[in-house]
């Protein structure tokens, strides 16, 4: 009987370069999404897993994730004052979570940021989550990889289907197809060339974790970057463990690039019944706005000149 999967670690110690100037003296991870900070969609999406311990690896100029998962006792108690009731509920009904915060002294890599968590996960399996790969919260991608740790006893990495030209932005895996969406890992690259990549399936933010790739991380030489990186442990576990990889159809976006976060940052509000009907007309009255300035500019543009015919005296 395989120990069930009760913790979660969530790395948050990265420097967030890709959000300079806003993330100079705070956390990449605090930047909201509507009107919920990213790390708090990953926190909830563990929660649907029944996971019970939650371990954040933070760094410098991170105590605003502290302070956001702490509880806030004026705030309450004005909001109770004022019968902001919906408002109360919202911000208090995480207040029964308890949270680890371990320090990650120097950004040096997400394999780096696992390792930081090895005395609160011990010897257990864990699940590890990137708060920048933002999954809509219908989607049951952790839950799913979960049932399959339960079944297989082994991890378990969250894959994606990705276009070869964006590969070289991934930790990339061979593999064999056991099932629909199963694959059995064969091979672990981190960020290869299109021409060296095993295929195309792509390792997202989304893990399942057996406790032996903390003895791994400890001894591995810096890679990639001069950090320690976790595909390459994972290539290490290979060698001693079945690794599978679950490839994930729904909807996921990389909130860690300006993009990818304007894009979640849409959808989201789309599907927020508070501003999701202005919104939604906004857009309208912008792509009509788009049109009529396309409109014009190909007016513009027209050759309205009469050709001289030959010969003519």
């Amino acid at each position: 009987m395989h120990k069930r999967v009760k913790k979660a670690v969530f790395p948050a110690g990265g420097l967030g370069t890709r959000f300079l100037p806003a993330t100079k003296a705070s956390p990449k991870e605090m930047l909201p999404i509507v009107d919920k900070p990213m790390i708090q969609y990953a926190i909830e999406e563990a929660i649907t897993c029944n996971i019970e311990e939650f371990i954040i690896i933070t760094g410098k100029y991170k105590r605003a994730i502290e302070d956001h998962f702490d509880s806030a006792y004026e705030l309450e108690e004005n909001l109770k004052k004022t019968d902001k009731k919906k408002l109360l509920e919202e911000i208090t009904r995480l207040n029964h979570i308890n949270f680890a915060y371990i320090r990650q002294k120097a950004a040096l890599g997400l394999g780096h940021a696992i390792l930081c968590a090895r005395p609160f996960v011990d010897d257990e399996p864990f699940a590890v989550l990137l708060s920048d790969d933002v999954i809509e919260p219908e989607e049951t991608l952790l839950l799913d990889m979960v049932g399959l740790y339960e079944k297989l006893g082994c991890s378990i990495l969250a894959l994606e289907e990705v276009p070869v030209t964006e590969i070289h932005k991934y930790g990339v895996i061979g593999g064999i197809a056991s099932e629909d969406g199963i694959y059995k890992i064969n091979d672990l690259i981190e960020k290869p060339t299109k021409e060296k990549a095993p295929s195309n399936l792509a390792i997202i933010g989304r893990y399942i974790l057996t406790p032996e790739i903390f003895g791994i991380l400890e001894k591995l030489t810096p890679g990639r970057g001069g950090e320690i990186q976790l595909t390459d442990a994972l290539r290490e576990l290979l060698k001693k463990q079945s690794i599978y990889g679950y490839i994930f159809k729904g909807k996921r976006y990389d909130a860690g690039d300006k993009f990818g976060y304007l894009k979640a940052t849409i959808n989201f509000a789309l599907k927020n019944p508070e501003v999701s009907e202005p919104f939604t007309q906004y857009l309208q009255d912008i792509a009509q706005m788009l049109k009529n300035k396309r409109h014009n500019e190909d007016r513009k543009s027209v050759n309205y000149s009469i050709p001289l015919k030959d010969n003519i005296i």
